[in-house]
């Protein structure tokens, strides 16, 4: 098929490089003057912000005078908040489209220094609020119509009332802030704006630089050699720094205890959880669900290991289509018209929140120099959401590109539904959304699929899915609980205890097929996401909860379809699990997560079949 953009510069014939960013169609950008339409106005903004938010202090120790004033600081203080991370926003964007621009960069250290400010501003709110007799607030909330707004709100701060510090304390905890931020800006900064990698020779023969972008490419081309050269470049390229990335990611985990510890929990992991009220038991149940259903992995890389007819499976052999004859190459405009055919059981009213999404300047769409690695969606209060992508073309990028419009619709939904202070839907639920748009789209192009290799390619690409967001989730849970749990045990977090525990998880997940190659020892160095407390586990939930709720829906269930468009339009307004619960799935138990272990089972039955 023809591409509908030019991926690559191609003016020097030897290497082909990324383009610069001004190269790139209009119409493939995000618009960021719908958040501000000139720096100027974003620091005419920042100016303002800055001398209102020094108004706050000035409900300190009047908040239990009357239900009125307690709703005005509220209000007060959710205003300059919208405003402030509209700043932080576009300062993030702005930094992510090209790294290497020192403007943005100082935009967002500057906003992050006001979000900061800020936070000290308000330290005061939360143990005042809970410095007041139980009975007084509840009072407050039954006889004010706005209070009664934030009464889920009100209960929850009630509910960590014994991991509130007093205001000075509060404040204290809050100017740490900005030092917290270090070592995962550091990380970022190393790992998107300053490390470089080798080039590589490409199927062609052609010289390419190799780019995080480019990797996931090289890593499903059916020659090995351009997987094992990838593969290499990549990992030894990383390995000349693992020292230096092991101090970042034990600064990471010791200001996860510092604070775990400052606010009397028994653990970073209660600490992390209990956010949103979720039960340590909950980690534990994904942890152990996987451990007694890891059969199904350890059958998968045996039958991987046969069908590409190796003597050894190594790490660059994992990603690599099975049926090496099959492709796919999908430009961006017919993976958005594939993804908008496969969402169709959500609804006409989804489905026009897509179209807006596809037309309006949410999208960054193809890499270029400097850009942030991967795909996100990010989105704020008063302003559509905003997706990066770094699409190229493959069929993995258009399952990306369909997980993270189930973000920025989540987001979208919430916003238009929600006041502000209910409109920050926890990491908990943040995954479903995304994962349940990837299991409506796989059922649609296996439904429509025709030809057995490519159903096959298919069925290994579900499988996959099931491997990386539910297997590996938990591998990487396993691993972010253990780092955790050595430091708070007095031991020395070292490149080499790391890359231990990674040799031991990958052998443990991966079975007796799976070679455990020296270098993909150090993968836990290159994992962004264990600077973010206790992500990972949610992917495994959320893929789970998705799972149960797809079915419901592609079976035609206009009742369960309903029960999910409202689980989008809720936010933070009900606690995650009761969320879930209310939309049709109960994530206390273990039956999803066994679920899917089953059907990643069903699945390698169906290809197994397939093979004849």
């Amino acid at each position: 098929m023809i591409k509908t953009f030019p991926l690559y510069n191609t003016e020097t014939p030897a290497v082909a490089a990324l383009p610069e960013r001004e190269t790139i169609a209009e119409e493939h950008k995000w618009q960021l003057s719908d958040i501000f339409d000139t720096d100027e106005r974003w620091e005419a903004t920042f100016s303002e912000i800055e001398s209102r938010m020094k108004t706050i202090p000035e409900f300190q120790g009047k908040l239990g005078e009357s239900a009125e004033r307690l709703h005005e600081c509220l209000q007060s203080k959710d205003r300059l908040e919208e405003q402030l991370y509209q700043l932080y926003l576009y300062a993030g964007l702005k930094n992510d489209q090209d790294t290497r621009v020192a403007e943005y960069q100082a935009f967002r250290d500057l906003v992050s220094s006001l979000v900061v400010q800020f936070n000290q501003a308000i330290a005061f709110i939360q143990p005042e609020i809970l410095s007041l007799a139980e009975t007084t607030l509840r009072g407050f909330i039954d006889t004010h119509e706005g209070l009664a707004n934030y009464r889920h709100l009100l209960e929850n701060i009630l509910r960590g009332k014994a991991h509130v510090l007093p205001p000075a304390e509060e404040r204290l905890l809050a100017m740490t802030g900005e030092i917290a931020q270090g070592p995962y800006n550091t990380f970022s900064m190393f790992n998107n704006a300053d490390i470089k990698f080798p080039s590589i020779k490409d199927e062609d023969g052609n010289m390419v630089e190799l780019t995080k972008g480019r990797y996931a490419r090289f890593m499903e081309s059916p020659n090995r050699q351009v997987r094992q050269d990838a593969f290499k470049g990549m990992y030894q390229t990383y390995g000349k720094w693992t020292n230096t990335l092991a101090a970042t990611l034990s600064g990471a985990v010791k200001r996860d205890i510092f604070y775990a510890r400052a606010r009397k929990y028994p653990s970073a992991l209660a600490a992390a959880l209990d956010n949103d009220n979720i039960p340590v038991s909950v980690y534990e149940n994904v942890v152990g669900s996987i451990n007694r259903n890891i059969k199904p992995l350890h059958r998968y890389m045996t039958l991987r290991k046969r069908m590409l007819g190796v003597d050894e499976l190594q790490p660059w052999d994992l990603s690599v289509p099975l049926l090496s004859d099959v492709k796919f190459e999908i430009p961006y405009a017919e993976a958005l018209k594939t993804i908008e055919t496969a969402l169709a059981p959500l609804g006409d009213t989804y489905l026009n929140d897509l179209k807006q999404s596809f037309n309006d300047g949410w999208i960054d769409v193809y890499e270029n120099q400097g850009k942030r690695s991967g795909a996100y969606s990010w989105s704020t209060y008063g302003v559509h959401p905003f997706i990066l992508l770094n699409y190229n073309n493959t069929l993995n990028d258009m399952f990306t590109t369909a997980h993270e419009l189930g973000h920025a619709l989540h987001s979208h939904l919430t916003h238009r539904h929600q006041p502000y202070h209910y409109s920050h839907y926890t990491i908990f639920v943040a995954e479903v959304a995304s994962t349940l748009n990837e299991a409506l789209l796989m059922d649609h192009l296996l439904k429509t699929c025709e030809d057995r290799k490519q159903k096959m390619y298919l069925l290994n690409e579900y499988i996959d899915q099931i491997r990386g967001t539910v297997f590996i989730q938990a591998l990487f849970a396993v691993f972010e609980k253990t780092i955790h749990e050595k430091v708070e045990g007095g031991e020395a977090l070292t490149a080499d205890a790391m890359s231990a525990l990674t040799k031991d998880l990958y052998e443990r997940y991966f079975g007796p097929a799976f070679n455990m190659h020296p270098d993909y020892q150090i993968n836990w160095c290159r994992i962004p996401h264990f600077y973010y407390n206790f992500y990972v586990y949610q992917y495994a939930t959320g893929f789970s909860a998705a799972t149960a709720l797809s079915r419901n829906i592609l079976d035609g269930d206009t009742n369960a379809r309903d029960a999910y468009l409202r689980f989008l339009s809720r936010g933070n307004s009900a606690y995650s699990i009761d969320l879930l619960k209310d939309a049709g799935v109960d994530m206390t138990s273990p039956a999803p997560i066994e679920a899917t272990a089953q059907l990643m089972d069903r699945l390698l039955d169906k290809m197994e079949g397939l093979m004849g």
